[in-house]
């Protein structure tokens, strides 16, 4: 039977992960504040960095901007299979920028409520590598990532009710179909601070590892895809699993029946059994550029 959280301890666990604010030197930070995200492609992984490490990589409309900007040119540019998105220094995102809210506070500001859906609407996988702390916008972010690799000590936390703020973004649209609507209603209304190792069991992520490898074991897990899955059939799978959310068993059914006949029509089928066969790795052509 699992424990009921401490209240004590979820109050102390929060104040851990303060939003935007890091008093420890930073090593092997790169960029300034003219790149709040880093971007890097090697072996068809386009490796982005969120770039704050002085402030946990506090979450900043440059940062958001720049971010989208850099996945919209991905989803665009037949070289990159996989997104990889991580964080400098000793934080993935640990929230908004808490001088931003700051300077909101008291007023009715309108944001656009599916920005940070974009990972999951990309043709492209997107991985998650939570290397420490993600709080607020910052886990949810990580969590509209296809594949999420978390450090097994990072502390991860909606915070939401802590600041007096709603469930942003559609968290509570996807924290239900990720953990069900009982451990989404606990991580919402609580704002508990949830490890990686308790974030792997109940299905917040997909894979907890020591904090040292987790940004390398989510890397090899991008590479293997970008180098032996088909770009064609990720982004169709993709577009399977968010269509099926929304739809009723037949219409997945057959939309995966129409699928299936066009898959064994074209050419990265073919050349997946060919390469099977051949016992060669595949050579599977990248994703055009979208119409």
């Amino acid at each position: 039977m699992t424990e009921a959280p401490d209240p004590a301890g979820t109050a102390r666990g929060a104040e851990d992960v303060k939003d935007g604010e890091d008093n420890e030197a930073v090593e092997g930070a790169e960029g300034t504040a003219e790149d709040p995200v880093l971007s890097d492609l090697d072996s068809g992984v386009l490796r982005l960095t969120l770039n704050r490490p002085d402030r946990l990589n506090a979450w900043t409309p440059a940062m958001a901007d720049r971010l989208s900007a850099l996945l919209r040119a991905a989803d665009h540019d037949p070289q990159v299979r996989a997104v990889l998105i991580t964080g400098a220094g000793r934080a993935f995102c640990a929230g908004a920028d808490m001088a931003a809210l700051s300077a909101i506070s008291g007023r009715e500001v309108r944001v656009d409520g599916r920005a940070l859906a974009l990972p999951a609407e990309l043709r492209k996988p997107v991985i998650a590598a939570l290397n420490g702390p993600a709080a607020g916008v910052g886990l949810v972010l990580a969590l509209f990532a296809d594949v999420r690799f978390a450090a097994a000590d990072a502390k991860l936390t909606t915070s939401f009710s802590m600041r007096g703020l709603s469930a942003e973004y559609g968290a509570a649209w996807l924290l239900p179909r990720l953990v069900g609507r009982g451990r989404a209603l606990d991580l919402l209304l609580s704002s508990r601070v949830v490890l990686g190792e308790e974030a792997a069991r109940i299905g917040l992520v997909d894979f907890a590892c020591p904090r040292e490898d987790v940004v390398v074991d989510a890397l090899d897990y991008a590479r293997t895809l970008a180098a032996s899955c088909s770009p064609w059939s990720m982004a169709v799978i993709k577009r399977q699993v968010l269509r099926a959310a929304q739809s009723d068993f037949a219409t997945a059914a057959d939309e995966a029946a129409d699928l299936m006949a066009e898959s064994f029509a074209g050419p990265d089928f073919a050349e997946g059994v060919g390469s099977y066969l051949d016992k060669r790795p595949p050579r599977f052509p990248g994703l055009p550029p979208r119409g």
